[in-house]
């Protein structure tokens, strides 16, 4: 493509962007999520962006609502009304979902603040970090520091892996650890790893303590070197506690899986892997390695094998779009597509774009922006349809519910105008 062509298309997906960005997705939000009687955030909400009633507030869907709100803010997208609505939400984590007695977090609590669901679930801590340092670098307000810094002391102390490495991840109330299989207690996961990549980034850029970078780094070289195939850039989902491939079973605390609710564990569970989720470590990655200020071409295998088998498997070159997953070596199995993927692909490219500058990434971007644009967004509501066929068509029609919230979408529109903007100016 020329140059110029280049340019003309840039600033079109910026300006689509950037609309969809204030005049739909965040006016979802703001219109919406606000708990004016109890406090926090409403989050289930049905295809009309009505609210369904449900009786749940979870520790994920409060988090990243925060951080939703806080990163909007600190981008500049309705600036004041978005703070407020952090505020609120950080109140809310601090008097209805903490534990007085054993600390952390529960998991669930009920629409008035009572709680539902009492264990202590590492994916929601991990949120819980990211979310009250993008609210500390929204406001300043260093009480939501301090918090993220106790969360963090929290989770060495309770749910470090001495021997082995890594993290525990599922636990009882008073953080003793879960039993074996569903229960969760005897496996490692690269999703709850990942996050906590991604928290521990915000911490480093929030505290730059250098116990936070330690651990940055230990968990850097735990993804790349037990989580990931360097040959082919893909990442492995499940672990036994010495780093042996485990099956990918369901959880009875469960993420990703409210697509297979009779099966115990997935037809593939030992080749299978998730467009989305290799993109997004790439991009985090070098999120991690900026804040860190090391060299992220030191981690060039892995990062241009991730997106290479995610240009070469994932994209849709058909219908638009992202696969939900595939095989490591080979081509997808799940077709469909889910929105998180759709919007991981949307950072990732870009960032890929920006740290390459090769135009494979730019053409990839126009054919999932596209498809976002036209089949993935209800246009009319404001948010994204959660699953969709590999035609396009809605499998799922919710806006919002406990896993379906706003942080891939919010953080997806936000950031890729700011990249768009950065990618116009090196044309």
């Amino acid at each position: 493509m020329r140059e110029s062509t280049i340019k003309e298309k840039v600033r079109k997906w910026l300006g689509e962007m950037s609309a969809h960005a204030r005049n739909e997705l965040l006016p979802f939000w703001l219109d919406r999520c606000m708990d004016r009687e109890f406090g926090g955030y409403i989050t289930h909400f049905d295809a009309s962006g009505v609210d369904t009633g449900e009786n749940e507030k979870s520790l994920i869907a409060q988090s990243r609502t925060l951080y939703s709100l806080s990163l909007a803010s600190r981008y500049g997208y309705y600036t004041d009304r978005c703070l407020d609505m952090a505020r609120q939400g950080f109140k809310f984590l601090e008097t209805a979902m903490w534990d007085h007695q054993h600390e952390g977090y529960y998991w669930t609590v009920h629409r008035d603040g009572s709680t539902k669901c009492d264990k202590k679930i590492l994916y929601g801590h991990s949120f819980a970090i990211y979310a009250l340092c993008e609210f500390f670098l929204a406001s300043g307000e260093k009480r939501a520091l301090s918090q993220a810094e106790r969360v963090f002391d929290l989770i060495q102390i309770h749910a470090s892996d001495l021997r082995f490495g890594g993290y525990y991840e599922m636990f009882e109330r008073d953080w003793t650890l879960s039993g074996p299989g569903p229960a969760g207690g005897d496996r490692k996961t690269l999703d709850v790893h990942m996050h906590l990549m991604e928290a521990f980034t915000n911490l480093v850029r929030s505290s730059a303590k250098e116990l936070h970078r330690r651990r940055l780094t230990e968990i850097i070289s735990l993804l790349k070197d037990r989580m990931f195939r360097m040959e082919s850039g893909t990442g492995v989902s499940q672990f036994t506690r010495d780093w042996e491939q485990a099956p990918q079973i369901k959880f009875d605390i469960v993420w990703g899986w409210d697509r297979f609710p009779d099966q115990g564990q997935k037809s593939n569970p030992l080749d299978n892997t998730s467009y989305g989720h290799n993109v997004e470590f790439a991009w985090l990655l070098w999120e991690a390695l900026e804040v860190l200020g090391f060299d992220n071409n030191f981690y060039d295998k892995i990062t241009n094998n991730a997106f290479e088998h995610a240009l070469r498997y994932g994209i849709d070159q058909e219908y638009g779009g992202v696969f939900v997953e595939g095989s490591h070596e080979g081509p997808a199995t799940d077709l469909e597509k889910e929105f998180w993927q759709q919007a991981e692909l949307l950072n990732g490219l870009l960032s890929a774009h920006l740290h390459w500058h090769d135009d494979r990434y730019l053409a990839a971007y126009e054919n999932v922006h596209k498809f976002v644009m036209e089949k993935m967004i209800n246009h009319e509501v404001g948010e994204w349809w959660p699953l969709l066929t590999r035609e396009g068509k809605p499998i799922w029609t919710h806006m919002s519910h406990s896993w379906k919230v706003n942080y891939h979408t919010i953080r997806a529109a936000v950031r890729c105008c700011d990249l768009l903007e950065q990618v116009f100016n090196t044309l």
